[in-house]
């Protein structure tokens, strides 16, 4: 049996080093790519290490570093009003369904599912938003369409308040007078931080990498573009320039692979700020809330 531990040890372990290897080894080579230059990329292609290191890429950035930083102010916005706002409603939509004697809850709980499984598509989704509530062009672009309010976050939070609050506790608020209001501030919501962390930082990575929003609802206002928008279109300029100066510019002049490299390391920062301090709460939220109630 001891035996037979070891082994069962040796390879999980064995294979949770291949898994963080594969996660890893990729950013590594991200980040080495974005300090190449853009001739060694071409010639000796992607590595762990820069065979030559150049900062061609950031340099070209800083060039803009003002516009680059309104638009991280923006996605900053986006996120931080969005992620609350989600949260609101997710967490005012999953509590009424987790009481059981709740009039019509599986009705209720049915037509939130169906809406995971089936939509009105997205040109009658984006006539909706863009003729009937005008949003074209508006800070409500960017937070309210696809991203405000998403079913499963509303049946995690369900499933977590059900199995994890005891019954009891809730009765006995109720018989000491405490009305749902103060049950949801005072009882619920201190004893469901793993999920709302766990919604929380799924919810801000979703607003963070968003740029969908921007392509479809933000065709002048180009000073509303979160960091994502910004960066797409600084690529699809950098790849315009490069093509249209083929032959009269040195290759390093104007890069093209490393920046792409350098864009995304600029967009990934944020969230590997922010993981650290939301680790706790994602494991045990996303284990518990995840189990079918």
């Amino acid at each position: 049996m001891i035996h037979e531990n070891k082994a069962f040890r040796f390879f999980t372990n064995l294979i949770m080093i291949i898994l963080v290897c594969s996660c890893v080894i990729p950013f590594i080579i991200l980040v080495a790519s974005s300090f190449s230059s853009e001739a060694s990329l071409a010639q000796y292609g992607y590595g762990l290490f820069p065979k030559e290191f150049s900062f061609k890429a950031y340099e070209y950035i800083g060039g803009v570093k003002s516009d680059i930083l309104h638009a991280y102010l923006m996605s900053f916005m986006y996120t931080a009003i969005g992620t609350v706002v989600n949260l609101v409603i997710s967490l005012l939509f999953a509590y009424p369904l987790s009481i059981k004697d709740l009039p019509g809850r599986k009705v209720i709980s049915f037509f939130l599912f169906f809406t995971m499984l089936f939509n009105g598509g997205f040109v009658p989704t984006y006539l909706i938003y863009s003729k009937i509530f005008h949003i074209n062009d508006s800070f409500a672009a960017m937070v309210v369409p696809y991203l405000l309010m998403n079913p499963f976050f509303v049946i995690m939070i369900r499933t977590y308040m059900t199995t994890n609050i005891p019954t009891e506790v809730l009765e006995a608020g109720r018989i000491d007078g405490a009305g749902e209001g103060k049950l949801l501030w005072k009882v619920v919501l201190p004893m469901s931080k793993p999920i709302i962390g766990t919604v929380a930082l799924m919810t801000a990575i979703a607003y963070w990498n968003n740029w969908t929003n921007g392509i479809y609802f933000l065709t002048v206002r180009r000073d509303l573009y979160g960091i994502q928008n910004y960066l797409n279109q600084v690529l699809s300029n950098v790849q315009f320039l490069a093509t249209h100066s083929a032959g009269f510019v040195s290759v390093d002049a104007i890069p093209n692979v490393s920046i792409r490299m350098a864009l995304a390391v600029i967009a990934v920062l944020p969230v590997l700020i922010a993981y650290p301090f939301f680790q706790r709460t994602f494991v045990a939220g996303i284990t518990v809330g995840s189990v079918k109630g």
